[in-house]
């Protein structure tokens, strides 16, 4: 069952057939510009679903989901057009495996963007009554499509337009705090430390260059975490923090501007 889906000022919300001599060429062409539709990701979608199963009803939301997101994304850029013939693995997979390594019935991503993987979770929760996702999104064009998506697929999700520092402060008690492809994991650890201290669990995606980005934070922070490979990246990994306090490093020397990143979609 949805409910409120905006914490603030929110606003409700063929293919052609080609002959073979040029079929080639304009599925390269539909891929450069980001034209696929659900039906020609089959494959891939085969391939995320059985690295990350679910239910059909949460297949069906995705599915729903993804069209929205691709007929969307000609009109605001919410995923890398070179991701969009993997968009189910790349993206949706990569998502859904976070849900079994939180914790709880109230969750919140931060820096939502294009939906990943708070849209994702939210597809989930709909078949978990009581369990709600709270999606904190900078940037109006993006928060207004997540506005959208949660209105047309129903889901248990509340959007949150502004900054995160600001929004964190107001949410109630949250059990799980997500983020992906949003800043350096000093400023990440920033952003979640407050939610972590009273009780939460931060699930953290990052790529191949974790390892130093840990020994960069290390500088700042006290970190109780541990890696798990990631199922849909071979260099990716999640960063499970459990506890977190801050040096005295951090108090001579904070960890530099942590205002939302600017985000590449990946």
């Amino acid at each position: 069952m949805a409910k409120n889906k905006d914490a603030s000022a929110g606003h409700p919300v063929r293919r052609a057939g080609f002959g073979p001599a040029v079929a080639g060429e304009v599925r390269n062409s539909t891929v450069a510009s980001g034209r696929l539709d659900a039906a020609d990701l089959t494959v891939d979608r085969a391939v995320a679903l059985a690295l990350t199963p679910v239910s059909r009803e949460t297949t069906e939301r995705l599915d729903r989901f993804v069209a929205f997101l691709l007929e969307r994304n000609h009109i605001t850029n919410l995923i890398a057009v070179s991701t969009v013939p993997k968009v189910w693995t790349r993206h949706v997979a990569d998502s859904l495996q976070l849900l079994p390594l939180g914790d709880g019935e109230t969750w919140t991503d931060f820096g939502s963007g294009g939906g990943f993987p708070g849209m994702i979770i939210a597809c989930a929760f709909a078949e978990r009554p009581g369990s709600t996702i709270h999606l904190i999104e900078s940037r109006e064009k993006k928060a207004d499509f997540l506005r959208a998506a949660v209105e047309l697929l129903d889901v248990p999700a509340i959007v949150h337009t502004g900054r995160i520092e600001e929004i964190a402060n107001q949410l109630p008690p949250i059990d799980t705090v997500t983020a992906r492809a949003l800043a350096p994991l000093p400023q990440l650890l920033a952003y979640i430390q407050p939610l972590v201290q009273k009780g939460a669990k931060g699930l953290l995606m990052k790529g191949q260059d974790v390892e130093a980005e840990l020994t960069q934070a290390s500088k700042y922070w006290k970190i109780q975490a541990k890696l798990v490979p990631s199922k849909t990246d071979p260099t990716g990994h999640i960063m499970i923090v459990s506890n977190l306090v801050r040096t005295n490093a951090t108090d001579r020397k904070k960890p530099r501007d942590v205002r939302p990143a600017r985000r590449t979609n990946f």
